[in-house]
């Protein structure tokens, strides 16, 4: 259950920083902004919104390495005795011998 749950917030937070790099601006638009250059055709200004996009990514990629770790610790734990599901059964048992060939 836990681990379900993780993995689900991992694809979230994933796809939640994907879309926020590629909101955006690149390294080299600043430069040519700084100029007055491209200031006009930009959604949030000359300055732009890198500081609250920015927070975001930073605070997005946090949850992603411990949510990462989370799930690396869960997975590496041994199973327990107990079953997995309703199918499988309660106790292991060890396989049964080969027969003896005959000849």
């Amino acid at each position: 259950m836990l681990l379900t749950a993780l993995t689900i917030l991992q694809v979230f937070v994933s796809l939640a920083i994907v879309a926020l790099v590629l909101l955006q601006r690149g390294r080299g638009a600043e430069a040519g902004a700084g100029f007055g250059a491209g200031a006009s055709g930009s959604v949030f200004g000359a300055r732009g919104a890198t500081t609250g996009l920015s927070r975001s990514t930073a605070v997005l990629a946090a949850i992603f390495m411990l949510n990462s770790l989370a799930l690396a610790w869960i997975g590496a734990r041994p199973a327990s005795d107990a079953p997995a599901g309703l199918l499988e059964p309660a106790q292991k048992t060890a396989p049964a011998p080969a027969p003896a060939p005959q000849r």
